[in-house]
């Protein structure tokens, strides 16, 4: 079997990446140990949290899973500086030359009676619910109202509206409540189910690699129902390696035309109205001749079409699944929205990142949708290939809570703050003009892996496979 080459340029004590394949290695679905060392910087951000190695060790992760599948014959390596890029493909994005915007005006952190809250407003239709939560439109107008209630007050108002925001918590505030996981611990990264469905094995009809294929997931059916950044990140990163992945969105709540850009590299983009009998038809069509399936949507939110994991296992034996959610799949708030911006904020991220002022503040990147976007690839290849070996599937779970536990979990090197070399950022026409854009962090027997497409406009895609 093949092992990743992350280039030892360093290593030594301080130097470790955090072992997020304990979770994978557990499952017997990577070798146990911890993983190897990587060309560049260890530390380039600094900061209270060790995010460089929870970036370099989610990418690593990824990047094994390809590497054990594939065999020897495929080395795999990356380096900190495309990682890093990687890990800000949005902030780098440049879309006919033009910076995409950052967080919407009413996104953001707002000072209440007794501390904090964070609010996500991206999406129009939060914003709505924001506004009728607290009976304001304006920044000025939502302030105002934010700054004469106490922050877990405007927690829950504005959530039970269908509306996004959280308290800022310190840490230790965060562990000692009910929503919180029992254990800090990089060994729950991912949890996996890879009892056979149904008590059957699967026994042949599977994809399988081809042979001298350019990309190693050549023909690898993946059918992409996520949003925002974790999930796209994922199904991103499978389509650098080959997979034909197909997104679906629903109709009448588009996603944000720079994250689809951002996310969009390699993808097909199609509308399904799941609600239309004909269309959910085709949708469970497409699901029998997939490989994998990627959920990003809250819990439950897809049962009613018949898309549960549990559902799913039973229907289509053969099919991988992997889910991301916000807060973990148990708990009170389980079944509740969240954003990488607003886990940080629960969690004591921002209150431990505040600036001098005592304002609240956020990790360099959007880091847990990153890392979580690379854990779900690694999980889905990891799953095809444990149904190529052994006839078993299974379902991969990931959070964007369980990763925010593997940051905290992991010490801070001893290693100096260093600058990176270059991001590597490339440039393509599209059909949204010139594009630049950071490249996928992995190289492929000493040749940059690319993206085999740019984004194609969103939901122009007929949804059937190729």
């Amino acid at each position: 079997m093949g092992r990743t080459q992350i280039a030892a340029q360093q290593s030594g004590e301080g130097a470790s990446l955090p072992e997020l394949a304990m979770s994978f290695a557990r499952e017997g679905l990577q070798p146990p140990g911890p993983l190897p060392s990587w060309h560049g910087p260890r530390r380039w951000w600094g900061g209270p949290l060790d995010v460089e190695g929870l970036a370099l060790a989610s990418v690593a992760v990824s990047a094994a899973a390809i590497e054990q599948f594939t065999g020897p014959s495929l080395a795999v390596t990356i380096d900190s500086s495309r990682v890093a890029a990687a890990f800000n493909s949005l902030g780098h994005l440049r879309i006919d030359g033009r910076q995409p915007e950052g967080f919407a005006a009413l996104s953001g952190f707002f000072p209440t009676s007794d501390g904090w809250v964070r609010t996500h407003a991206n999406y129009p239709h939060h914003a709505h619910r924001l506004s009728l939560a607290l009976g304001a439109r304006t920044v000025d107008g939502v302030a105002g109202a934010l700054l004469e209630m106490p922050a877990f007050e405007a927690e829950e108002r504005i959530c039970a509206a269908g509306g996004i925001a959280a308290a800022v918590r310190t840490r230790e505030g965060w562990v000692s409540s009910s929503m919180a996981t029992p254990t800090e611990s990089v060994q729950n990264w991912a949890t996996f189910d890879l009892s056979p469905a149904g008590g059957r094995k699967v026994r042949g009809g599977c994809w399988s690699p081809t042979d001298g294929a350019e990309r190693p997931l050549a023909g690898l059916r993946v059918l992409d129902f996520t949003r925002v950044v974790a999930g796209p990140t994922s199904s991103r990163t499978l389509a650098a390696w080959g997979a034909d992945v197909l997104r679906v969105d629903p109709p009448g709540m588009p996603e944000l035309l720079s994250q689809h850009v951002d996310t969009g590299f390699g993808k097909r983009s199609a509308i399904i109205d799941l609600t239309n009998a004909e269309e959910a038809s085709r949708t469970h069509a497409l699901l029998e001749a997939a490989d994998v399936v990627l959920i990003g949507y809250r819990n439950g939110s897809l049962d009613r079409f018949g898309l549960s994991p549990l559902e799913l296992r039973e229907r289509y034996p053969r099919l991988v699944i992997v889910t991301l959610d916000a807060w973990g799949q148990t708990g009170p708030w389980a079944n509740r929205r969240g954003f990488d911006s607003i886990v940080q904020a629960a969690v004591g991220i921002a209150d431990l990142y505040r600036d001098e002022d005592g304002r609240p503040g956020a990790l360099p990147v959007q880091a847990l949708d990153h890392a979580t976007g690379y854990g779900m690839a690694a999980a889905a290849v990891a799953l095809v290939a444990a149904r190529a070996r052994e006839g078993v599937t299974g379902t991969a779970r990931l959070s964007l809570l369980r990763t925010s536990d593997s940051l905290f979990a992991t010490p801070i090197p001893d290693a100096p703050v260093e600058n990176l070399g270059d991001p590597g950022l490339a440039r393509v026409p599209s059909a949204y003009g010139e594009l630049v854009y950071a490249q996928p962090p992995f190289d492929l027997n000493g040749k940059a892996v690319t993206y085999p497409w740019p984004p194609r406009r969103y939901g122009s895609d007929i949804p059937i496979w190729r």
